[in-house]
C-alpha cells in the first residue's frame, strides 16, 4: 500500500465527485493535518456531510477506505520541497522555461510514483512476462507511447504490436485470445476508440489494461488492471501534453524494466543482439555511401 499521494488524488478527483464528497474534499486539501487526526464522523461534521459520505468518498477515490486515504496524505505532509506547478507565460525567457518545465516534469514524475498501486503494476508484469502478443493502443499523442513501447518490448523479444490505424490495431486485436494483452493509453480516460478495442479484447478473454489519469473512466471500465498516472493542471498552450506524455513515458519505461529484470540474463542478451544489429546496419551503410563518393 502507498503510503503518500493522498492529496494528489483528492485534487485530481475533486471536480468530478458528487457534492457532499467535494465538500470533504475540499476541506481536506484546506486542513490536511487536522482531518488526519479525526474519526470519518468527525471529518464529516468538520466538512458538513456526514461519515457516510466520508466512506463514499474514499470508494469514489479507489482507496481501500479512510484509514488509507490517512495515511497517503500523512505522508503527503512529511515531504518537503514541493514548489508545485508553473506555467509558462507570455515572453518567457528561455531560463525561466527551462526552470519551469524541469521542475514540472519532476512533480510530474513524482505524482505518478505516488498514484502506481503496486499490486496493479505486479499483476501486469505477470501479464506481460508470459504474454504472447502484447498491443499497445492509443490515438492521437498517446500513441506515441504506444510506439515507443513497442519498440522498448520488441529489443527484448518480446512481441508487441502499435498501429497509428485504429482500424488496423482493431483488426490485429479482433484475433487476440487469453495468451494476448492488450493496453489501452489515454490520458483522459475518455478515448472512445480505446475503450472499444478494450472491450473487443475482453470478449475474446485477452488479458487489458488501462493506462490513464486517476479516477474511473469508460478506458479503465473495460481493463482488468489500472495504471494510473498524475493529471496536470497547466491550462495555457495546453501544456498537459507535455507532461502526460512524460507520465505516461514513466509508466511504460516502470513496466518495461519490471519485466527485463525478471529476465535478466535474456534481456542482456536481446539487447545486445538487436544493438549489434543497428551497429552492423549503420556501418554498412557508412560503406555504401564512401563508394558512391567515388
Amino acid at each position: 500500500m502507498s503510503t503518500t499521494g493522498g492529496l494528489v488524488i483528492l485534487s485530481e478527483m475533486l471536480p468530478l465527485l458528487p457534492p457532499s464528497e467535494r465538500k470533504i474534499a475540499a476541506y481536506i486539501i484546506e486542513n490536511p493535518k487536522e482531518s488526519i487526526s479525526l474519526t470519518a464522523m468527525e471529518l464529516g461534521k468538520r466538512s458538513s456531510t456526514s461519515g457516510a459520505a466520508v466512506i463514499r468518498l474514499c470508494k469514489s477515490l479507489n482507496l481501500k477506505g479512510f484509514q488509507d486515504l490517512k495515511i497517503r496524505i500523512a505522508g503527503d505532509l512529511q515531504k518537503t520541497g514541493d514548489v508545485g506547478y508553473r506555467d509558462i507565460e507570455p515572453n518567457e525567457p528561455p531560463k525561466l522555461v527551462i526552470d519551469k518545465m524541469t521542475n514540472n516534469t519532476i512533480q510530474t514524475i513524482r505524482e505518478t510514483a505516488e498514484l502506481l498501486d503496486v499490486d496493479e503494476l505486479e499483476k501486469a508484469v505477470a501479464a506481460l512476462q508470459k504474454s504472447r502478443r502484447t498491443h499497445f493502443i492509443g490515438v492521437g499523442a498517446s500513441s506515441i507511447i504506444a510506439q515507443d513501447a513497442q519498440q522498448k518490448f520488441l529489443r527484448i523479444n518480446k512481441d508487441a504490436y502499435a498501429f497509428s490505424d485504429i482500424h488496423m490495431a482493431a483488426t490485429q486485436v479482433a484475433n487476440a485470445d487469453e495468451s494476448d494483452v492488450v493496453i489501452g493509453i489515454s490520458f483522459s480516460g475518455e478515448t472512445t476508440e480505446v475503450a472499444n478495442i478494450l472491450q473487443l479484447a475482453r470478449q475474446n478473454n485477452a488479458t487489458t489494461i488501462s493506462l490513464t489519469k486517476y479516477g474511473n473512466s469508460i478506458v479503465t471500465d473495460n481493463a482488468d488492471i489500472n495504471l494510473y498516472t498524475s493529471a496536470t493542471r497547466e491550462p495555457t498552450f495546453r501544456s498537459g501534453a507535455t507532461s502526460s506524455r512524460i507520465a505516461q513515458l514513466q509508466v511504460i519505461d516502470i513496466l518495461f524494466m519490471c519485466v527485463a529484470s525478471l529476465q535478466y540474463d535474456e534481456t542482456v542478451k536481446h539487447l545486445n543482439a538487436t544493438k549489434e544489429a543497428v551497429d552492423f546496419i549503420g556501418s554498412n551503410k557508412q560503406k555504401i555511401i564512401s563508394k558512391m563518393s567515388f
